[in-house]
């Protein structure tokens, strides 16, 4: 299937108090955008494009209701775009169907832990991607080892993303 790439600008914005989205960073989607990107779909779905003159892909849009979504932003993105809270960027965004592959370093150190690992395939298919993600954009070998034990400690205790993120900022 053919997918068009839809053109608009946005506000970068920031969420302060919402929940488990306090202090994220984000794109508003509104619903009448989000359909012609992706007809009829209300759950979270991935995009590709360019956010100004920043490539983009495998980004997940995230539902916040009656049809709108969120695009977050994390901050080394916010740094490539060199934008403020408030400013407008410019999106040409498509869905993005390439496969995704999770992190081999995690799978692999995950099949040495099997409690950890039978918590992991629990997760839906986008929590999973968030762990290998975050391991993936790590810069240095000691910090992606780092990011696996966490991730492995995290999951041993049945804690999701978020849960060890903010674990992890209340210990340092």
């Amino acid at each position: 299937m053919i997918r068009k790439e839809i053109r608009f600008k946005t506000l970068l914005e920031k969420y302060q108090q919402k929940g488990e989205k306090s202090g994220w960073t984000f794109l508003a989607i509104p619903s009448s955008t989000a359909n012609k990107i992706n007809p009829g779909v209300k759950k979270s779905f991935r995009v590709k494009g360019k956010l100004d003159e920043v490539g983009i892909e495998q980004v997940a849009l995230i539902p916040i209701g009656e049809g709108n979504f969120i695009l977050p932003v994390n901050q080394t993105l916010r740094k490539q775009l060199k934008k403020t809270i408030g400013e407008k960027v410019s999106l040409a965004l498509s869905v993005d169907d390439a496969v995704f592959i999770l992190s081999e370093d995690l799978l692999s150190c995950l099949q040495d832990e099997p409690v950890a690992f039978e918590q992991f395939k629990k997760l839906p298919p986008s929590h999973q991607r968030y762990f290998s993600k975050w391991i993936e954009e790590a810069k240095t070998n000691s910090t992606k080892e780092k990011r696996i034990v966490s991730t492995i400690e995290a999951l041993s205790k049945q804690k999701n993303f978020g849960e060890m993120l903010r674990e992890q900022k209340k210990i340092t």
